[in-house]
Parts: C-alpha cells; structure tokens; sequence
C-alpha cells in the first residue's frame, strides 16, 4: 500500500499511521478527468513515498450546469449463512455542475450501503467533495481553487488484518481534505502556492459485538504548504519547488508521535533537434526531523527515431518512510518494530511506444534493486507478524500494451493485449513466511475488447491471468454492457462469470460471481 503515492488533483493522501488510508477517496467517478500514472524513477519529484510510482486522480475543473444523477444495485445471490440474507449492494450518487458570476467547479454527494458478499464484509459509505476555481478575466489576473471532500466509511473487516482470528471485526474511518491554493501567470512563467490539510480517525474492534476485548483508536493530522514555479525557455523547461510537512499521530496502540519534513525539487528538461531529443535530470531532497537528509536525483531522456516511434530511458533513486504501524504495532497477530530503516531503491527503465493509425505499442522493461525493504515476517507459522528490513530485494520487469483500433458496421472497435512480467530476488532473508511474497504476482494477463454494433449499445469483455511466485494462479472474466438514449445511461456488470476463487492482497477473498446494474440521468 505504501510504495505508490496516490494524489488528487497533486494533493498527497498519504497518512502517517498506515498506507491503507490513501484510497479513503471523497471524489465520485463523474468528477474524475483522467488518471496519471507515474511510473519509478520519473516519479522523483514528488520525494518521499513515491518508491514505486505516483498516481495522480485529475478531476474536472468545471461541469456543465445540470445535476448528475447516478444509482446502482448489485448481487451476487449468495447468501450470508448465519443470517440467511441475501448480499445486496446499492448506492446513490449527485453530481452537480457549478458555473457563474466569475465561479466555475462542481459539488457532490453519495452514499452507498449493503451486507458485502460474505460474512462480516457489510458496509456504509457516505461522501462529499467540492471544487470551485474563480475564472480569470484576464490572463495576468491571480486564479484561486479549492478543493475540499470528506468520506465516513464504517465497514466488517474479515479477515483484513488478522485472518482468520478476525472474522468479526470491525473498522469505522473517517476522512477530511481540504487544499487551497493561487495560481499567478507571470512574464518568466507560472507560480503556484497551495495549503493542504487532511484528518484521518480509525477506530478498530477486533469483535464487533464486545469492543471492550481489542480495540484501537487512532487520529493522524498532517498540514502541507508548498509553492512552486515553472518556466520555459526555447529550448528548455524548468520546474523548481518547495514543501513542508507536519505529521501528527495520536494513538491508543501506536502511542503520540510528530514529525516535520522540508522538501525542494528541481527538474530541468532540454529538448533539442527539433523536439526529437529531450533530456530531464532533476533532483529531489528532504529533510526528516526522524530520518535526517535524503536526497533522490534521477534523470529522464527519450528520442523520437520518427513522429510515431519514440524510444525512452530513466534512471533515478526513490524513497519511503516506515509508517508509524511499521513502527509501533501492537497486538496478538502482528508486532511493529521501532529500529526500522527507511526504504530506498535505485530503479533504471527503457522502453518505446510506437503508435499508428490501427496499433499501439507500449513496451518497457525495467530493474530496481531496493534496499532496506520493509517485509512482515515470521519463523513459524503460529508466530506474529514482525515489520523486518530485508537487506536487498532485486527486481527484474516486463510490461507491454498493444491496442488494436478497427471499424465494424461504422462504429470503432479497441482489441486490448497486456503482460506483465516480475521476477523478485529476496537476498539475505532468513525467515520461513513472508507477506510480501505471498502478495507478489510473477506473470499477469489482460485481454479486454470494447466493441459497439448499434448506436445506443456498448458492450466490452475483459480476461485476467495471474500466476504467482509459488506457482498458484487464477484467472477472472468480467463483462459490461452500457446501452445510452436520450441523456439516460442504463449499465450491467457481470463480474467474475465463472467464480473463480482466488485472493488479492493479505490473502482476502475475492468475490465470486456477482452483477451490478446502475442508471444514470442528467437534470437539466
């Protein structure tokens, strides 16, 4: 969980007590613009936490005046064998578009509910989140954004943390998110300030009906000013800033913990030849008040033999921080350990892509050789989990994407392969069981076809392989169909046709087959 760094719209939904936090997301699918993904080295700007990559949720900056309106229910027909119910989901989403008297941005609320799709997996969401920017008249004038949500999410959690003592615990987490910030167009370039705050609360039961037996409660606060500052020459573009972090923790097992982090990146990028040949070096430094100094430099290049073949190259250092859970966990099933070192890994990648009028190709292979990996491991199988350093985990990958776009009865067709490829060389490990091998994936398979042959109906299918180190695999067929007429949306999702049985992370069972029908409709 915490090797990527999730952010929305560049806000940081990193928590100090764990990383299981970071997908707490306030925003609704309506709001998302797309979603950017940045993979190891060529994540350096963003400092600490960003040892695998970045994901960066870019949502709308305005939406048409109107309110969007979207509700779904779902089943799998399974039923919960102590209360013989059947597991039903349903949910309901409100979009509203804001535009007027200098204001432009959206608002939203949504809340969903339901038993899960096997015993202790009930839960309840509500959330909220709004985006507002003023439009500038002209273009010298200061731009002001907000962006603020909140999302209560109260939830069984069998078998999430300690399986399978914990079939009947039970987590409640609330979050909230605000960002404020100005953007200025100067002669030189573009200046940038923004605050950003986030309060996370958890409360765990170990046994939802007595939690006087186990359990925790945890409060986590940080406050990130930052400025930056991009500008662009003929031939170049640079992109410099600075950002301070405070962390607070108070919690009932982890104890009360702070820490401050000062960061400063630099990235200058060179393009030569026309555009053909670009070069980035770049630089990113912190400071721990926990940790000391680290610095992650990298550099980034890439060279286009012609206008729809582009080969590319990065090289760099990456780092994270032990949460304050690796550190200090307490209980029966999994213990912290305060003498963590933080992770760091140098990871070199090359690949091209190559695009034409039918086909696109995406190729990379990569290597990452971290040190200081922080594993939870054991001797025996009755022990509890320890948080340990692994002394070296190398990491050879492959990854390619190939689409293939056609015409059929006028209407355009995308045929969609993937493969992905990782092979994990744990040095110096001594212990018998280890999480982050049995979480590891060796070959995964995507085949997926998005396909339309009347104009108000489409349709897609999409295939997964995984195969792990140890040899077990699965494989998981999903499909969709989305029928649109007159601004009403209908859709069905069948997920996981033929119920394959098979775990994700921490060994959590997936659901077998199950479907969701969903409407959706704008009010004008």
């Amino acid at each position: 969980f915490d090797q990527v760094l999730v952010l929305i719209d560049g806000v940081r939904l990193t928590d100090p007590q764990t990383g299981h936090h970071m997908l707490n997301l306030m925003v609704p699918p309506e709001a998302i613009e797309r979603i950017e993904i940045i993979k190891g080295a060529a994540a350096r700007r963003y400092g600490m936490n960003a040892l695998s990559g970045v994901v960066n949720i870019v949502t709308l900056k305005t939406a048409n005046p109107g309110v969007y309106a979207t509700g779904y229910t779902g089943s799998g027909f399974n039923k919960d064998t102590t209360t013989q119910n059947t597991y039903n989901n349903k949910g309901l989403r409100l979009m509203a578009g804001l535009q007027g008297n200098g204001i432009q941005g959206w608002v939203s609320a949504g809340y969903d509910q339901g038993n899960g799709y096997r015993h202790n997996t009930d839960f309840r969401t509500f959330r909220s989140s709004v985006k507002l920017s003023s439009i500038p008249t002209k273009e010298t004038d200061v731009q002001l954004y907000f962006l603020g949500g909140i999302i209560h999410n109260a939830f069984g959690a069998n078998g999430f943390y300690a399986a399978p003592a914990d079939k009947n615990s039970f987590e409640t987490v609330n979050t909230q998110l605000g960002s404020f910030g100005a953007i200025k167009k100067l002669k030189t370039g573009q200046l940038e300030a923004k605050i950003n705050a986030r309060y996370n609360n958890d409360h765990y039961v170990f046994v939802r009906t007595n939690p006087a037996l186990y359990q925790n409660f945890h409060n986590s606060t940080t406050f990130m000013p930052e400025i930056t500052y991009n500008v662009s020459g003929e031939f170049w573009q640079m992109a410099l800033g600075v950002e301070a972090r405070k962390e607070w923790m108070e919690s009932s097992n982890l104890g009360n913990h702070d820490r401050t982090m000062l960061t400063g990146f630099l990235e200058h990028r060179f393009h030569f030849f026309d555009d053909q040949f670009d070069l980035t070096p770049g630089i990113a430094a912190t400071y721990f008040s926990d940790f000391g100094f680290h610095a992650f430099p990298g550099i980034d290049l890439g060279y286009e033999l012609k206008d729809n073949f582009k080969v590319y190259g990065n090289m760099g250092y990456t780092y994270r921080i032990p949460t304050y859970t690796d550190l200090y966990y307490s209980s029966p099933t999994t213990i912290g350990n305060a003498d963590l070192e933080p992770e760091s890994a140098l990871t070199e990648e090359i690949g091209f892509k190559w695009n034409s009028s039918r086909f696109f190709v995406d190729f990379a292979a990569f290597y990452r050789s971290a040190d200081n990996l922080i594993d939870y491991v054991k001797e025996n199988e009755d022990d509890p989990w320890q948080s340990q350093n692994i002394q070296n985990v190398s990491t050879l990958g492959l990854e390619s994407t190939v689409d293939y776009r056609f015409s059929l009865l006028n209407y355009p067709q995308l045929i969609r392969f993937g493969y992905a490829y990782l092979k994990d060389d744990i040095k110096n490990s001594d212990f018998n069981f280890s999480q982050y091998s049995l979480n590891s994936m060796k070959h995964q398979v995507n085949v997926s076809l998005e396909s339309q042959l009347i104009n108000w109906l489409q349709q897609s299918i999409a295939f997964r392989f995984v195969e792990r180190p140890d040899g077990t695999n699965y494989q998981v067929v999903d499909a969709k169909l989305t029928g649109k007429i007159k601004g009403v949306e209908l859709s069905a999702a069948f997920n996981n046709i033929f119920s394959e049985a098979y775990t994700e992370t921490n060994l959590v069972p997936m659901p077998e087959f199950n479907f969701l029908v969903g409407l959706s409709y704008i009010f004008n």
